[in-house]
């Protein structure tokens, strides 16, 4: 089906329009995902800002069903890969496989999806994991020569379980970093738990409704670019980024003290991109230094390199974070 173009009247009617969908958005979700409202927030800024994110929760914490959640509520093609030790490229990419024509042809993987749910992504050797990385930088794949755009939107949910490590294949930093978010998931409240375990006990039809179309998605993508920002509110939040850097000249004791490497320019893309979308979500024409704020620790904790004597001290990431501030 040939794409259709989504217009506005003007950028003010598209921002009220993004607010508007963001809410409706969280009431559908919240039918089935009780709680975790940042968790939902944060991915869904990490969606209209066209960036992917990384999920860090131990098992049982429903992270798939979050994130399948979504991509029927937005109306977009899901798939979910579950990343083991001996899982090729081919697997995700897809591979040429020879017809009955005698001709090869190309079978597509499961990255040909709008959402893909990377499982565990640490468990699958580093080729596999480049293959995805490689994918979620140039939006396409190739394969013996050809290459193969991916379908758009295109979003990559990665998940980590942050407890066993044994027999796992850390990402690397550099890796890391084209995550636009480090987005954790922490155990419900026990009136949370309560909710889940009555809701998953019985019998239920959610009857979700489908709130948003992969144009429309697009459309707001695009809107969150044109989001006008201060200078003071942009040179912000390359502030907070550039304190990152220890022995620099603007790192503070703490950092200096507990971090080893501090986190690059594309933080500061993505702390821009971020408050435009938190502002523009809740109806916001420009963000301000409170946006910067409420994504920044989504942005620099996986960007942030602790040194021995913060891990002796337990001194973790989210504190050195909130220092900055």
């Amino acid at each position: 089906m040939a794409d259709q173009t989504v217009e506005f009247k003007s950028d003010v009617e598209a921002v009220d329009a993004l607010a508007q969908s963001y809410n409706l958005l969280r009431k559908e979700i919240g039918k089935v995902i009780i709680g975790q409202d940042e968790v939902v927030r944060a991915v869904i800024i990490s969606l209209f800002s066209n960036g992917h994110s990384l999920l860090v929760g131990v098992p049982g914490l429903a992270k798939t069903l979050l994130v399948s959640t979504i991509a029927e509520v937005l109306d977009l093609d899901f798939k979910r890969v579950q990343f083991t030790p001996d899982l090729m490229p081919s697997d995700i990419t897809g591979s040429e496989i020879l017809g009955e024509d005698r001709h090869f042809k190309f079978n597509r993987g499961p990255l040909f999806s709008n959402i893909v749910l990377a499982d565990e992504i640490n468990r699958t050797p580093p080729k596999t994991q480049a293959a995805l990385l490689e994918a979620m930088q140039e939006r396409s794949v190739t394969v013996s020569g050809v290459r193969h755009t991916l379908p758009s939107p295109f979003f990559v949910l990665a998940t980590q379980n942050p407890i066993e490590q044994e027999g796992t294949y850390p990402l690397p930093e550099a890796q890391l970093d084209r995550f636009m978010f480090n987005i954790p998931l922490d155990y419900p409240s026990y009136e949370e738990e309560i909710e889940v375990v009555k809701g998953t006990t019985t019998i239920q039809d959610y009857n979700l409704k489908h709130v948003l179309t992969g144009d429309q998605i697009k459309a707001f993508q695009q809107l969150i670019r044109k989001v006008p920002i201060a200078d003071n509110v942009l040179e912000y939040a390359v502030s907070l980024a550039t304190k990152t850097r220890p022995q620099t000249s603007r790192a503070t004791d703490k950092v200096n003290n507990y971090i080893s490497w501090g986190a690059g320019p594309r933080a500061s893309q993505y702390m821009v991109l971020g408050a435009k979308c938190h502002a523009a979500i809740h109806g916001k024409y420009s963000p301000d230094i409170e946006d910067v704020q409420a994504i920044a620790k989504y942005v620099l904790r996986h960007r942030i390199v602790r040194n021995y004597k913060a891990e002796a001290e337990g001194v973790t990431e989210e504190q050195v974070i909130e220092s900055l501030f």
